[in-house]
């Protein structure tokens, strides 16, 4: 049977995230800009033809029913394919980080599927679906780095200035996942952040803006010994800068040209000995590898 190997799912960060407002019905609108790097899960698929859908964990042990699954049985029931597939995962991208891994598995499902499944579907058409799935799937279907506006459907390709893509990123997740509900339901969250224009940004990517959902995540995670609060420091203090990204819980900072020989970056480089939290140096990608080696009918 067909099956693709050493599939990446990338990873993202926001670089800023800003909310402006929200809706009559209870959606908050954005702005924010999406950055895909490259810390990524790797996917393994191949096809069956007795249309079951299985899901093979190969590290880490993940729900029953995650956004894999959710993925290939949307796209059979749409589709009306009787094939099924194989879904093996090594999953490296911590879940409930703010950077998107969950979201990132299940677009490159879809991918996969359909060229494993002999659909050809259009980009536009894999968007559509993966919109059911999740507000950050879409993203990751079409592939490149991105202005995001609206509730996260409104999603329009960026090209980042190099040093932006160039300028090595040390991530440190602490142990602490933040449920997104908490963050949007905050009494802190401002919801009223002006507008920003996409040249502001161009002009200076790596200082632009903030993240509004960070003083809400820094509020839950201090009923929890202030996790992320202790991370925004230790990163401030060790790289001069410091962001979470997404509803959180992970921080990442731009590494400075005069620390850019430190080859990686772990916990234990600023005396964190739980092995609960997670540290990596990462870097920015032109775009998701997938853009073309998976490339729908546009």
């Amino acid at each position: 049977m067909p099956s693709l190997h050493n599939l990446p799912a990338p990873a993202k960060i926001n670089l800023f995230l800003h909310i402006t407002g929200r809706r009559p019905d209870g959606y908050h609108l954005l702005q924010s800009v999406f950055m895909l790097i490259d810390w990524q899960d790797t996917l393994h698929i191949e096809t069956r033809s007795d249309g079951h859908l299985r899901r093979h964990d190969l590290n880490v042990a993940l729900p029953q029913d995650d956004l894999c699954l959710k993925a290939a049985r949307l796209l059979q029931a749409e589709s009306g394919t009787s094939q099924g597939c194989d879904i093996h995962i090594h999953k490296d991208v911590p879940w409930g980080a703010g950077l998107g891994g969950g979201s990132s598995d299940a677009a490159t499902v879809l991918l996969a599927l359909n060229q494993l499944w002999a659909l050809n579907w259009p980009r536009a058409r894999l968007e559509a679906l993966a919109i059911k799935l999740g507000a950050d799937v879409p993203f990751f279907v079409r592939g490149r780095n991105a202005w995001v506006e609206g509730i996260g459907e409104a999603i329009t390709p960026i090209s980042l200035p190099t040093a932006a893509l160039n300028t090595p990123l040390a991530l440190l997740k602490p142990p602490i996942a933040v449920p997104t509900v908490a963050i949007f339901g905050s009494p802190v969250l401002q919801r009223d952040t002006k507008h920003a224009i996409v040249t502001d940004f161009l002009a200076a990517p790596q200082r632009f803006g903030r993240n509004d959902l960070q003083a809400p995540a820094e509020q839950y995670s201090n009923q929890y010994g202030s996790q992320i609060s202790q991370a925004l420091e230790i990163m401030q203090k060790r790289f001069g800068n410091s962001r979470m990204t997404g509803s959180g819980s992970t921080v990442f900072s731009w590494i400075p040209t005069s620390t850019q020989q430190a080859p990686s970056f772990q916990p234990a480089d600023v005396n964190l000995d739980d092995h609960a939290w997670v540290g990596r140096v990462a870097h920015g990608l032109v775009h998701h590898p997938l853009l073309d080696l998976l490339k729908p009918i546009d």
